[in-house]
């Protein structure tokens, strides 16, 4: 999951809230690590 979501920040082909609730249920869910969460929250600003 880390990885695609990666792709789609860097691409920029996203909507920004959209992509934040994503991460965190992401998170929640254990799907990507806090450390992830935190890469690709930073990319996105």
């Amino acid at each position: 999951m880390y990885n695609v979501c990666k792709k789609l920040i860097l691409t920029g082909n996203y909507d920004k809230a959209d992509m934040s609730n994503k991460l965190d249920i992401y998170l929640l869910k254990n799907r990507i690590t806090e450390e992830q969460y935190t890469e690709l929250i930073d990319l996105m600003k």
